[in-house]
C-alpha cells in the first residue's frame, strides 16, 4: 500500500524514498503563509530527520489553500525555526505543529516524564491529561487564546487556562554534572588499577609465571567485561537516576533482590574505604619505619594516620562532587606518571645492585624461564587468582554516581567499558614485562657474580654472570617471589612508585567513599527500608547525602581503629561479586522474560553470555574464600525475606512481573490442551455482587463451596447513561481488587456498562474467564422484593437466570434473612470517617494556633479554619442490582 501526495495537496517535493510515515511541520508565520500563496514554489529548507540514518522522513513545507484552518494559531506573529534552531526531537514548543498522514493534528511526541518511575516514590511525577479530559475540552466550542495550544499539545494544559505567573525553577539548575570521562572512566580506571597493580602483581607473576598469569589476568577481566556488558545493557534501556547497581538491580529484579544486595553493596563500600586507608596508612608507616621515625608503634601508627586520612578524605568528598572530581582527576595523573615511569625503569640500562637484586633489562632467557608457573608450598592457580581478583574489580565506581551524570545511558556503557580496556591492557603489558626483566629469586648481593670456573645450576641468571643457586635451599629477600617492592626497583625513579601507591589507594578510598553515601541514599529514598528514611534527605545544589557520608565516616573510622582487615576483607570482595553476579542476572532475566520494556540500545550484549557471567561470579567467590561466600549468601537471603516479608509499595515494571505474566499465559495456553475429567471438576464462579464490599456474605458463601481454589470473579453491573457508568467503572476499578487482596480473598473483580441489567449479565456470562478457567456457575442472590418489584425487573432476573441455563452455566440461587446489600451501611461508616478526618484536621489547626507566637488569636483561627475543606458531600444514589 502506498500514499501518493499530489502536487496541489503537497507542494514540497517528493523525497528519494517514500515513506508512509512522513510527517511535515507547517509553518505558523502569517506572513510566510501570505507569501506562500502568492508562490507556487515551496520555500527551501533543510530537511531534518530524527536520526542521522533516517533521511527525508521530516520535511518543512505549507499546505496553500487551506491556511483558513490555521487562522486561530497565527496570532502569536511567530516564524518558523530555521534549520539553525530547529531540533527534530523539538515536538513541545510553541513555534510549528505536525501534519501526519495529510491530516492537521496538534500531536506530539510523548514526553517520557509522562512514563518515568511511576512507582517510585522518589522523584518528580507529571501526569498526563486523561482522555475524558481531551473529549470535554475538544467538545467545547472555544476561541483559542495565544499560546494555548502549545500547551495542550505538551500535555501542560488546557485550552482555555490561564498560563502559571510563577514558574517554579528547574530544581536541576546549578547542579554539577559529569561527562564520561570525568565522571565514569577516571573513576574506573582509579578503581580498578589498586595497589595491587604496584606491590602484588610481580609476586603472581613469580608465582603463576607469565602464561598463567596472563590467564588469570584474562580470567578476571572476563568476568568484569561480562558484568560491564550487562551494566551497559540495563543502563541503556531506560532513564537512570541515582543509585548505581542497587537501582539498575531494583529496577530490573524489584525491590526484593534490589533491597537486599543495596544494603550489602552500601556497607561494602563503607567498609572498603577503611580497607584501602589501611593500605595507605601501612605504606606510610613503613616509611616512616625505614627512617626511624615511628610515633608510637606499627599498629597505633596505622590508626593514627588512617583517622587524619578518612577525615580529610571527608571533607573534600563534603565539599562538593566537583572538588572531588577534580582530586580523583589529579590522583590519576600521579598513576599514569608512575605506570609510565616503570616502563622507562624497564629499559634503562641496570647498575650492578639492580642486577644483585635479580633485574637485567629484556632478556629472552629470562622471559622463557619465567613463562611456566613455579608455585610454593601452599600455592596454586585459584588461590593466586583469589589474590588477584579484588584488583579487577572496581568497574561500577562510575555507575554508581548515575545520579551525577549528564546522561548515564551514553557515559556508563561507554567509560565503564574504555576503561576495562585500558586496564587490562595495562595489567597484562606490566605483567610480561615485569616477567622478562626479573628473575625469581636474588640474593642482592653483588659479589654472588660467577667466577670462571665456577658450576652454575643452568638458570637464567648463569647466563647473565649471576649465581643465585643458594636461593634453592635458603630463602632470599630478592626477585619476583620474594620482593613486594620490584616495580620500585625496576623504575627510573623509585619514589614515584610510592606516590602511585599512594594515589591508588586514595583514590579508591575517596571513591568508595562517595559511592557509599549515594548508593544508600537512593535505597532509602525508595523507603524499602522504613527506619532508613533518616538518611533520604539531601543538601545543597547537588542533593548531596550528607548524613550518609556521616554515616559511612563513621563505620570507616570503626573498621580503621581495628587495623587488621585481613578478616573482614574477603567477606567485602564477595559482597562486590554478589552484586555483579545479580546484575548478570538481571540483564539475563530481563531477556528471558522477554518483557516489552526491556529494549536496551547497547544491544553488545547476550543473555546466555550474562547468565555464564552470573556463574562464573558465583563461582569465584567460593574460590576467593568459601566461608565468606557462605557469609554472604545467607546475609543476602535474609534480607531478601525480610523485604518480601514487608511488601514495599512500589512498582517499577521489573523483569520479575514480565516473568510472571509469561509463565502464566503459558500455563493458560497449557491448560487447554488438558481434557476435562470429572475428577477434576471445580465450581468456578461467577458472582454478581455488584462492588465486592457491599455483598460480602455472598462472597464468603461462595468460598464456602469453591474452598479458594476455583475461579472467582466478582461481576457488577452499571446501568444508566454510557459516560458517567464508564467513569465511574474505570475509577473503581483498582479499589475493588484491592479490597479483595487486602481481604485474603482469591477472586478477580469484573464489571461492565450496559443498558440493562440483563443484558450486562448476558455480557459477562459470555465474555468472562480464559480458556479452561472460564465459569460454569453462577452465584446470585434471591430477589428478595419480588413480589413489589416493577415486572421488568422480576423479568430481567428471571431472564438472567434462563440466559445461564441456555450458556450452559449452572446456577447457584442464595437467601438470608436480613439480604445481603450492606451499600448503606458503607455509606454511613464513610460519612463518619470524613467527619472524624474532619475533626482531627480542626484540632491540628488549633493545636498549630495555640503553639504560634504571636498569632492573631480568634481571627488567625478563622482564617486557618477557612481554608479546610469542611464540606459535607452528598453521598450519590445508585441503583444496585
Amino acid at each position: 500500500m502506498s500514499m501518493n501526495n499530489s502536487s496541489n495537496v503537497f507542494l514540497d517535493t517528493a523525497p528519494s524514498h517514500p515513506n508512509r510515515f512522513q510527517v511535515n511541520v507547517i509553518n505558523e508565520s502569517h506572513e510566510n503563509s501570505v507569501a506562500a500563496d502568492g508562490n507556487h514554489d515551496p520555500p527551501h529548507y533543510e530537511e531534518t530527520s530524527f536520526v542521522d540514518e533516517a533521511q527525508n522522513r521530516l520535511r518543512i513545507s505549507f499546505r496553500p489553500g487551506n491556511q483558513e484552518i490555521y487562522d486561530n494559531f497565527l496570532q502569536n506573529g511567530e516564524t518558523a525555526k530555521t534549520d539553525a534552531s530547529f531540533h527534530a526531537y523539538d515536538s513541545h514548543t510553541n513555534t510549528y505543529y505536525l501534519q501526519t498522514f495529510g491530516h492537521n493534528t496538534m500531536d506530539a511526541v510523548p514526553k517520557i516524564d509522562y512514563y518515568r518511575n511511576t512507582g517510585s516514590i522518589s522523584g518528580a511525577k507529571m501526569n498526563r491529561p486523561s482522555l475524558y479530559e481531551i473529549h470535554e475540552q475538544l467538545a467545547k466550542n472555544v476561541a483559542v487564546t495565544p499560546g494555548s495550544a502549545e500547551r495542550v499539545a505538551n500535555g501542560d494544559g488546557m485550552t482555555g487556562e490561564e498560563p502559571p505567573e510563577n514558574k517554579e525553577e528547574d530544581p536541576n539548575a546549578g547542579t554539577v554534572k559529569f561527562g564520561w570521562v570525568k565522571g565514569v572512566l577516571v573513576r574506573c580506571m582509579l578503581n580498578i588499577w589498586g595497589v595491587m597493580l604496584f606491590i602484588r602483581l610481580s609476586w603472581i607473576v613469580g608465582e603463576a609465571g607469565i602464561g598463567l598469569g596472563v590467564i588469570i589476568i584474562c580470567l578476571a577481566v572476563t568476568v568484569t567485561a561480562i558484568t560491564g556488558l550487562s551494566t551497559s545493557a540495563i543502563a541503556t534501556n531506560g532513564f537512570v537516576r541515582g543509585g548505581g547497581a542497587y537501582y539498575l538491580i531494583s529496577r530490573s529484579l524489584g525491590p526484593e533482590f534490589g533491597g537486599s544486595i543495596g544494603l550489602i553493596f552500601a556497607f561494602a563500600n563503607a567498609v572498603a574505604v577503611a580497607m584501602y586507608v589501611v593500605g595507605f596508612a601501612e605504606t606510610v608507616v613503613d616509611l616512616l619505619a625505614e627512617s626511624n621515625s615511628m610515633m608510637v608503634d606499627k599498629t597505633n601508627d596505622i590508626r593514627i594516620i588512617g583517622s587524619i586520612t578518612v577525615v580529610v578524605l571527608l571533607g573534600i568528598s563534603v565539599a562538593g562532587m566537583e572538588w572531588e572530581a577534580k582530586a580523583q582527576v589529579i590522583l590519576l595523573v600521579i598513576l599514569l606518571i608512575a605506570i609510565a615511569n616503570f616502563f622507562i625503569g624497564t629499559v634503562i640500562p641496570s647498575n650492578h645492585e639492580k642486577k644483585s637484586r635479580g633485574f637485567f633489562n629484556y632478556q629472552a632467557s629470562i622471559f622463557a624461564e619465567n613463562f611456566g608457573p613455579s608455585f610454593t608450598e601452599g600455592e596454586g592457580f585459584f588461590s593466586v587468582f583469589a589474590i588477584f581478583f579484588p584488583a579487577a574489580t572496581g568497574i561500577l565506581a562510575g555507575a554508581n554516581i548515575s545520579g551525577d551524570l549528564e546522561d548515564p545511558q551514553d557515559a556508563i556503557p561507554r567509560g565503564t567499558m574504555l576503561a576495562i580496556l585500558i586496564t587490562t591492557v595495562a595489567y597484562i603489558g606490566v605483567a610480561i614485562c615485569v616477567g622478562a626483566c626479573v628473575v625469581r629469586d636474588a640474593t642482592g648481593n653483588v659479589n654472588d657474580t660467577i667466577i670462571s670456573g665456577m658450576s652454575c645450576n643452568g638458570s637464567a641468571a648463569c647466563g647473565l654472570g649471576y649465581d643465585f643457586s643458594r636461593c634453592l635451599n635458603q630463602n632470599c629477600p630478592y626477585g619476583l617471589m620474594n620482593n613486594f617492592q620490584v616495580m620500585s626497583m625496576v623504575s627510573g625513579f623509585g619514589p614515584l612508585i610510592t606516590a602511585g601507591i599512594f594515589s591508588a589507594t586514595l583514590s579508591s578510598a575517596l571513591a568508595s567513599l562517595v559511592s557509599a553515601p549515594k548508593v544508600f541514599q537512593a535505597l532509602c529514598k525508595d523507603n524499602i527500608y522504613k527506619a532508613l528514611q533518616f538518611f533520604a534527605k539531601g543538601y545543597g545544589k547537588n542533593n548531596e547525602p550528607i548524613r550518609g557520608y556521616i554515616l559511612t565516616f563513621i563505620i570507616a573510622m570503626a573498621f580503621i581503629l581495628i587495623a587488621e582487615l585481613n578478616t573482614i576483607a574477603p567477606i567485602i570482595s564477595n559482597f562486590f561479586l554478589a552484586s555483579y553476579a545479580l546484575i548478570n542476572f538481571s540483564c539475563f532475566h530481563a531477556s528471558y522474560a522477554k518483557s516489552p520494556g526491556w529494549r536496551p540500545a547497547y544491544g553488545i550484549y547476550n543473555m546466555w553470555v550474562s547468565l555464564f557471567g552470573a556463574i562464573l561470579c558465583c563461582a569465584v567467590m567460593f574460590v576467593i574464600n568459601w566461608w565468606a561466600a557462605v557469609i554472604t549468601y545467607v546475609i543476602e537471603f535474609f534480607l531478601y525475606i525480610y523485604v518480601t516479608y514487608k511488601k514495599p509499595d512500589v512498582n517499577w515494571g521489573s523483569s520479575t512481573q514480565a516473568l510472571s505474566y509469561v509463565s502464566a499465559l503459558d500455563n493458560a495456553l497449557e491448560l487447554t490442551t488438558v481434557e476435562d475429567h470429572v475428577k477434576n471438576f471445580r465450581p468456578q464462579c461467577i458472582v454478581l455482587t455488584g462492588g465486592p464490599m457491599t455483598r460480602p456474605a455472598l462472597l464468603d458463601i461462595t468460598h464456602a463451596f469453591t474452598k479458594n481454589s476455583g475461579l472467582c470473579i466478582c461481576c457488577e453491573v452499571y446501568v444508566g447513561a454510557r459516560k458517567e457508568c464508564v467513569k465511574e467503572m474505570n475509577s473503581g476499578m483498582v479499589k475493588k481488587q484491592a479490597w479483595l487482596l487486602k481481604n485474603k480473598i482469591k477472586a478477580f473483580y469484573a464489571a461492565v456498562a450496559a443498558d440493562c441489567f440483563r443484558d450486562g449479565v448476558r455480557s459477562l456470562l459470555q465474555a468472562s474467564g480464559l480458556g479452561r478457567m472460564k465459569p460454569n456457575t453462577m452465584v446470585i442472590g434471591f430477589k428478595k422484593n419480588w413480589r413489589k418489584a416493577p415486572p421488568a425487573e422480576i423479568e430481567n432476573y428471571v431472564g438472567i437466570i434462563h440466559d445461564a441455563f441456555d450458556f450452559e452455566i449452572g446456577v447457584v440461587i442464595v437467601r438470608i434473612s436480613q439480604g445481603f446489600d450492606i451499600s448503606q451501611v458503607l455509606q454511613v461508616q464513610d460519612e463518619l470517617e470524613k467527619l472524624e478526618q474532619e475533626r482531627l484536621a480542626l484540632e491540628a489547626t488549633i493545636k498549630d494556633n495555640e503553639n504560634e507566637e504571636g498569632s492573631g488569636g480568634i481571627r488567625g483561627l478563622f482564617k486557618k479554619a477557612g481554608k479546610l475543606n469542611i464540606t459535607k458531600q452528598v453521598p450519590k444514589k445508585r441503583q444496585w442490582h
